[in-house]
């Protein structure tokens, strides 16, 4: 056998083995890949297909894409937000009550928002890691707390945002390419980097077996705090995206992105147990749950049946994300 046989069949057991492994990761690719090529078909045929509308779709995807990598972090250490969606609400009902149209206005008070976020997630955190409280609990809590703090700061929908905020979150880079994506390759490379980091490599092992993570040395409650930190900081910036998109503010606008934020995570493959999955797939889920809206209002369906189908396709994938699986002989 000589060396060019055996370098083949390295790389042949090397991508068995990443396909092994990834296979969820892999299929949130494809429903993607799948759906995407669908909707400009169809939209191309219709006439419907243009700067404007994948502008749209970007914009519309961004505020859940954030709230997703959020929720992700968390996940991976075997828990769950569920202050998500109230933390979007409030900073989202800040920014349009707070921030003025001037450049040191909306980065203080972007930063300010931010700080929010973080300190939030953190108090999520620490209640969980060092308070040892389920998380589903501590977050629910949080979600009420947040989301009368939201309402007290903005009782009825109103407020307004900074055309140049929206401009530069919403716009169009060289009137061509969406800034949201823009946006979207920015955090692409962020998650690339973040995933090599010693803080990444925590929140696996965590997630994976906590007792064997702490018996390895692993700072357990560092992880989880930061986990939850990440978490409430991507929400804020989800606000702070959701704001640009509508730029008005509304309390109870957040509300929706609490469950959605998960089945991204569900349909990119990332486990609920923890220790498995990726923010890509997770970027790839909520675009996914996005183009399903899309198709949807395309095809005339009844707005009220939206609900129905994404729930649908989260059942379907997760079920073929179960048969990939045990093809492979793994179990979830």
């Amino acid at each position: 056998m000589n060396a060019v046989t055996l370098t083949r069949l390295a790389a042949r057991d090397r991508l068995r083995h990443y396909a092994l492994r990834n296979a969820s990761l892999l299929l949130s690719y494809l429903v993607l890949a799948t759906m995407g090529l669908y909707y400009v078909a169809y939209a191309g045929s219709h006439g419907q297909l243009s700067v404007f509308s994948v502008t749209s779709i970007f914009n519309n995807t961004m505020p859940l894409l954030i709230a997703a990598i959020g929720q992700t972090f968390v996940v991976l250490t075997g828990g769950i937000d569920l202050s998500v969606g109230s933390i979007i609400s409030l900073t989202n009902s800040v920014a349009a009550v707070y921030m003025r149209d001037s450049l040191g206005g909306i980065l203080a008070w972007s930063g300010l928002i931010l700080l929010l976020g973080g300190v939030a997630g953190a108090v999520n955190g620490i209640l969980v890691a060092v308070g040892r409280i389920q998380p589903i609990l501590v977050t629910l809590a949080s979600l009420s707390i947040w989301a009368g703090v939201a309402l007290f700061v903005l009782p009825q929908p109103g407020g307004a945002i900074p055309p140049g905020f929206t401009a530069v979150l919403a716009g169009n880079a060289w009137s061509v390419i969406p800034a949201s994506a823009v946006t979207l390759g920015v955090l692409i490379v962020f998650w690339m980097v973040f995933r090599r980091t010693e803080l990444a490599v925590s929140l696996y092992a965590v997630g994976d077996d906590e007792r064997s993570a702490r018996a390895n040395g692993v700072p357990v409650v560092w992880a989880k705090v930061a986990a939850y930190t990440l978490s409430g900081l991507f929400s804020a910036l989800a606000g702070l995206y959701l704001s640009a998109v509508t730029t008005s503010g509304d309390a109870t606008t957040g509300a929706i992105y609490t469950l959605t934020s998960i089945a991204a995570v569900v349909l990119g493959g990332v486990s609920l147990f923890g220790g498995r999955g990726s923010a890509t797939g997770s970027m790839a889920g909520a675009f996914v749950l996005t183009l399903i809206v899309n198709i949807l209002f395309f095809a005339n369906v009844n707005p009220l049946l939206q609900e129905f189908f994404q729930g649908l396709v989260l059942i379907l994938a997760m079920a073929a994300s179960v048969l990939v699986n045990l093809f492979f002989g793994r179990s979830t």
